[in-house]
């Protein structure tokens, strides 16, 4: 059952969204980044100034940092495997190294 689910996800037309099966956790070996909707503040929760400021090239790199945190905070093993940049390497190592010493 996984299987076909897994490959009917694939199939054109199937899912919403054509990038939907593509950013998919599983698919980029990275947990995906905080989803927000309307209204911009909710309970007294705000949705992240970036995300409202329309500037797509901010909130993709944006994204992608929160679904680098989220995996380090959540299921660092992910990341062994992930398809990360040099640099993403180096911020997280940093942020590796922070939080060890914040704990001692």
């Amino acid at each position: 059952m996984k299987r076909t689910r897994s490959n009917v996800r694939l199939i054109p037309g199937v899912l919403g969204n054509e990038t939907s099966a593509v950013t998919d956790s599983f698919s980029t070996g990275l947990l995906e980044y905080p989803h927000y909707t309307r209204p911009p503040e909710f309970r007294g929760m705000k949705v992240p100034d970036m995300l409202l400021s329309g500037h797509h090239l901010n909130i993709e790199a944006w994204r992608r940092e929160q679904s680098l945190l989220r995996t380090l905070e959540r299921r660092p093993d992910m990341l062994d495997k992930a398809d990360l940049t040099d640099k993403e390497r180096i911020w997280l190592n940093k942020l590796r190294a922070d939080r060890e010493k914040n704990t001692e």
